[in-house]
């Protein structure tokens, strides 16, 4: 059996893990993992989270399962927090999945149901994990223009002519914030344009909603999903509670089909749930059940909220920083999109050679691509990762 296999590729982030890990020098730095890091260089469990977790074991009568779609309360709570009033709820079908990625699975599945082998357009450059996922689900994959690495800013006119041209057959894949890997994210009147664009040529989006609240806020996150299932017939969400939360190992997450109406809502929903039985039956509720009680209880949510735009507002200070150290030492503007980036991540526009270097050099570690987790900038340390950054892209 398996002689007839040869060796998967090793994903790059984890490979970089494991460098990471085995690097015995002290003043090493990790800006690769996406995961976020307190000033001490820890990822810490959110006060808000642990006192939920306190509650779920306290609470807790039964280990049986909750359902194929999952926790109800959960699914509600976070389309509540997406979506708020913009949309009648009635037209939201929604389930329980394993993460972000999880989500976004159930969703291809079912985009593959409704359009075998249909036409997947991902902006250049997206996630990793997104090509592969949308060819696994047996999707043909496209790309759309996102990024200009000379100017750190999105390529939107170019991005829009892309929309523009394609048709009824077509589905997008969109980041709805905090653009990863690049960090660029469009403006609401640029978002305005993307829904009419849609709405035109009727094209389908699939969001992806793994940051809320990471780049400019709760409400200003949630401004691209609210407009485009306000604007559009038909869309599809898949929501990850790993990095607002910072739930990342219990893999919490929603998948949503936003319908025309009730019963073709309903459809979605039955689909979705037959997914979900035909691959892991049903999702983990621990992480969901965190996620329920922190949006349901007041105090928690209120704790929650504050201890996250703690966290958004330290990213946004990294990024200045470093781009005003940057500016200092060079006299020019060049890293200045950093600091006009939002979210974990900014793409810095280094080649892997230059990456490899700062790697064995400084013990600074990045994805081969250049991106970087803001969030692992040490603070301290600032001017020293700006030297270092110069130096090889003199």
């Amino acid at each position: 059996m398996f002689e007839t296999l040869k060796k998967a590729p090793v994903d790059k982030i984890f490979a970089l893990m494991g460098e990471y890990r085995a690097d015995p020098r002290k003043d090493k730095t990790d800006l690769g993992i996406g995961v976020y890091k307190d000033p001490t260089g820890e990822t810490p469990i959110m006060s808000a989270v642990k006192k939920a977790e306190q509650k779920v074991f306290a609470d807790a009568k039964t280990k049986t399962y909750v359902g194929v779609s999952g926790n109800r309360g959960f699914c509600d709570a976070v389309t509540d927090l997406v979506f708020g009033d913009a949309i009648e709820k009635s037209r939201i079908a929604s389930v329980q999945a394993p993460g972000g990625t999880g989500s976004i699975w159930v969703l291809l599945q079912l985009l593959n149901r409704a359009r075998p082998g249909g036409t997947m357009w991902i902006s250049d450059p997206s996630w990793p994990n997104h090509q592969p996922m949308c060819e696994l689900a047996g999707l043909n994959v496209k790309a759309y223009p996102y990024f200009d690495a000379e100017s750190g800013d999105v390529k939107f006119d170019e991005m829009l002519a892309c929309l523009d041209k394609m048709g009824p057959e077509d589905t997008v894949l969109l980041h709805a914030c905090c653009h990863n890997p690049t960090g660029a994210n469009l403006t609401n009147e640029q978002w305005d344009k993307v829904a009419a664009s849609l709405k035109k040529t009727g094209a389908f989006p699939l969001i992806d909603l793994a940051y809320l609240g990471f780049g400019d806020g709760l409400e200003a996150d949630a401004y691209a999903p609210r407009k485009l299932a306000s604007e559009l017939p038909e869309v599809m969400l898949a929501f990850s509670a790993s990095k607002n939360f910072g739930l990342y190992r219990e893999r919490a997450g929603c998948a949503v089909c936003v319908g025309s109406d009730e019963n073709t809502a309903a459809i979605a929903y039955s689909q979705m749930a037959n997914i979900i039985r035909a691959s892991y039956s049903q999702p983990p509720d621990h992480g969901a059940e965190i996620v329920r009680l922190i949006l349901s209880d007041p105090a928690l949510r209120a704790e929650w909220e504050a201890e996250l735009k703690e966290m958004r507002e330290r990213m946004v200070r990294l990024r200045v920083k470093l781009a005003d150290a940057i500016r200092e030492r060079s006299n020019a503007t060049d890293f200045d999109f950093v600091a006009r980036h939002r979210g974990m991540f900014s793409l810095l526009g280094l080649d892997k050679a230059q990456v490899e270097h700062l790697k064995l050099s400084n013990g600074i570690y990045m994805i081969d691509d250049s991106r970087i987790n803001v969030a692992g900038i040490p603070e301290d340390r600032v001017g020293e990762l700006a030297d270092a950054l110069l130096a090889v892209a003199r």
